[in-house]
């Protein structure tokens, strides 16, 4: 009798995780149309079925909040998108333990967030710790590591911190380079950022240079 409740139990879970994928795929397939609302509805379904699913603690929830707090953050919707990014984060530390990349991700996230808003001086230290969990856990040439050197040396410019932030950028650069070579759009992203932080410190030549070479990625990249 056992045997025949689990039997029949499996496949329905099955179907309702399959349900949760097709949710989350069309809310991905929505924003890249531009129908923010209906992409928010869809995302909201996805989270309603995860939590269903999988229980309100399981890491696909954590994806889910995610999915849906993006969506918020980019319609200006600072409020609720951080309420959620807060949510998936506890999920993911309670499931990974605090020093996981899956943690990293959740963190970088809600920095990202805070920066939006202008709080450096709480995207900060979740920037760091997202550096630093990558550090330690990921190989010296990860990309991901690379998004969190730029990410905090973005912030480190911003706050005027520049001999810091040209550190991490040519860390970042360095990375990129490796991992995806000389022509990819990651490429293009940290050259743009050191050709402002030089610009903004009078290196204008070094600034022009790195600029162009960005400007050359980009245009190759979308032909």
């Amino acid at each position: 009798m056992i045997l025949l409740v689990c039997g029949s139990f499996l496949p329905a879970v099955l179907a309702q995780e399959t349900l949760w994928k097709e949710f989350t795929l069309e809310a991905a397939r929505l924003v890249q149309q531009g129908k923010y609302p209906d992409a928010v509805d869809m995302a909201k379904r996805a989270l309603e079925m995860a939590e269903e699913t999988f229980g309100r603690d399981h890491p696909n929830v954590a994806i889910s909040l995610n999915n849906l707090a993006t969506l918020y953050r980019i319609q200006g919707k600072y409020g609720e998108a951080e309420d959620l990014y807060k949510q998936g984060l506890a999920i993911k530390e309670q499931n990974f333990g605090l020093d996981h990349p899956e943690v990293a991700i959740s963190l970088n996230n809600l920095a990202g967030l805070y920066r939006a808003q202008g709080k450096y001086a709480e995207a900060e230290p979740l920037y760091e710790r997202a550096l630093g969990i990558r550090e330690k856990s990921l190989t010296p040439n990860h990309p991901d590591l690379a998004q969190s050197l730029n990410n905090l040396g973005l912030l480190y410019k911003i706050q005027g911190r520049y001999a810091e932030a040209e550190s991490l950028y040519k860390r970042a650069l360095a990375i990129w380079e490796k991992a995806s070579g000389w022509d990819d759009l990651n490429v293009a992203t940290v050259l743009g950022n050191m050709a402002e932080l030089y610009k903004e410190i009078g290196k204008t030549g070094e600034a022009e240079r790195l600029g162009a070479r960005a400007r050359k990625i980009r245009s190759h990249v979308k032909r």
